[in-house]
């Protein structure tokens, strides 16, 4: 059943009682009657306007993807590429507890020929007594889902309706196409009531005179993780539903018990000896790029590492300064994470995605810093872009034994980071934590682990790798050889692991392109050798 019938058939039971109650008891009884009789108050003359997020909305008409929004049945878009509108919202409010329930006409069609998805999304639903707003959603040619929680939307203040926040569901980023959308923050809805227009009851209500004030529904909650990420933050943080972001699974380095073989104590500034630094990029990144889309490779050469499982990246040789009085340090590592995938057909055949990052830098003062690299994209290379603001648990550096060890430094994508990233993650999305050590004389031991186990190299190909290791963008529910949740037969593993009510039959490999957007899919990364050919 289509949805627009769907539609039709829920909202005539709906309103069919609201009508009967306001016809038998009258406008004097709706305002004066204790108890259901003046509960239900019928509405209409709504409308709805949220843009879902807005790096997806360019991510689906942009350059790469060449995708389009079809807007029909009473759905309209803003110039620009701007928030959709959703009309003739029509429900029921509850004028003892002061909320409503209103569903919305339109119908909202986005779909990219060249990354082969469509997605149809129409009968939004807003409850403010439960703070969600429902679809009814279509992954392609899959059946329709009916009231499918699609995001979680901030109490509202009073009668106020404008501007809440929202924050997408594990049900939204399985359907967008990313787990990494689940718990990231969405656009802000507004519900406002159209001017002009009359209740559908067949007597005048006093009560459709003014707006209802829904009462204060608790805070939306984090929407659940996905597996194996904390977060993203994804609010967003990959503990909690962040706009996604998930957190690495690397080792944390552990200081070292055994004694340094310096003599004497390293002065409290100087330069550094010795030193590495741990960082996994983004995790759904790594997933993506030896997924089953992308089937691509991660090499690390040059000095860098990579811990097996498709994990967390370690660049070592440290040289720079430090100050442990005045709380900076400055050091700069050794080492190239090259990743490639989405090859060309045929013998030879180029690759859409090819991303390198070296010459990392680290620096920090008074807790704060920032993460540098040189870039190196389609051939292309920008030098010294500060991809991350980095920030620390403490505003000072301690030596132990003759080495600062600086653990779980929160790293915060920058706008310079977005455009090396393609535009594909907004600014101020979570990426992986940094773990780094320095030693501050020769005869100083490194702390053990870091998450370098394995070294060498991560491997693509077919994206059968599950387990547990992460969310791995839209390749899967981890990385890591073994474990659970193989994800062979494309995005349909990830999509189960995440445990969203969206079928897996519904959400083939195709739409896995579509987490380029909010996944951090680099395959859009600027073209510019191609078109300047």
């Amino acid at each position: 059943m289509s949805a627009t019938a769907t539609r039709a058939r829920r909202r005539p039971v709906m309103f069919a009682a609201a009508v009967a109650t306001a016809t038998a008891l009258g406008a004097a009884a709706l305002a004066t009657a204790p108890g259901a009789a003046a509960a239900s108050v019928p509405l209409t003359g709504y409308e709805l306007s949220w843009g879902i997020k807005e790096s997806y909305r360019n991510y689906v008409t942009g350059p790469y993807t060449k995708g389009t929004f079809t807007d029909t049945d009473g759905a309209s878009q803003a110039d620009g590429n701007g928030v959709f509108t959703f009309t003739d919202g029509q429900g029921t409010y509850d004028s003892t507890n002061h909320t409503l329930h209103l569903a919305f006409k339109g119908t909202l069609v986005a779909e990219s020929p060249v990354h082969g998805f469509k997605r149809v999304l129409s009968d939004f639903q807003y409850d403010s007594a439960t703070g969600v707003l429902t679809a009814d959603l279509t992954a392609d040619d899959g059946p329709t889902q009916q009231d499918v929680p699609f995001a979680k939307v901030a109490a509202p203040a009073g009668s106020d309706m404008s501007g809440l926040d929202t924050t997408l569901t594990t049900e939204a980023g399985a359907f967008l196409g990313s787990p990494s959308y689940a718990g990231a923050a969405g656009d802000p809805l507004s519900v406002v009531k159209k001017q002009g227009t009359t209740s559908p009851s067949p007597s005048p209500s006093e009560s459709e005179t003014t707006s209802p004030e829904p009462t204060s529904s608790p805070e939306p909650t984090s929407s659940p993780t996905s597996p194996a990420s904390p977060s993203e933050s994804e609010t967003g943080n990959p503990s909690s539903p962040k706009p996604s972001d998930s957190a690495s699974q690397s080792a944390k380095p552990t200081a070292s018990t055994s004694p340094s073989a310096s003599t004497a104590p390293a002065p409290s500034k100087g330069d550094i000896a010795d030193g590495r630094l741990t960082w996994g990029v983004k995790e759904s990144f790594r997933g993506y790029v030896v997924g089953p889309v992308a089937k691509g490779l991660i090499t690390a050469s040059d000095g860098a590492s990579q811990a097996s499982g498709n994990g967390a990246f370690t660049f070592a040789d440290a040289t720079g300064t430090y100050d442990t009085e005045a709380g900076t340090l400055s050091a700069a590592f050794k080492g190239s994470v090259n990743f490639t995938g989405h090859q060309g057909e045929g013998e030879g055949g180029g690759y859409g995605l090819d991303l390198t990052l070296d010459n990392v830098r680290a620096a920090l003062d008074g807790g704060s810093g920032k993460l540098t690299a040189d870039v190196t994209s389609l051939g292309e290379k920008s030098p010294n872009v500060v991809l991350a603001d980095l920030k620390g648990a403490s505003i000072k550096l301690t030596a132990k034994n003759d080495v600062i060890t600086v653990n779980d430094v929160t790293a915060t994508l920058t706008e310079a980071g977005a455009k090396a990233f393609g535009g594909f993650y907004d600014k101020g999305a979570a990426l992986d934590p940094v773990n780094l050590s320095v030693a501050l004389t020769k005869g100083a031991e490194l702390p053990s682990g870091n998450g370098t186990s394995g070294g060498g190299s991560g491997t693509g190909g077919t994206g059968t790798s599950g387990g547990t290791g992460g969310t791995g963008g839209i390749g899967g529910t981890g990385s890591t050889t073994g474990g659970t949740g193989s994800t062979t037969g494309g995005i349909g593993g990830s999509m189960a692991a995440t445990g969203s009510n969206v079928p897996v039959g519904a959400l083939g490999a195709a739409a896995a392109a579509t987490v380029a957007a909010g996944a951090g899919v680099l395959y859009a990364l600027r073209r510019r050798r191609d078109t300047q050919a």
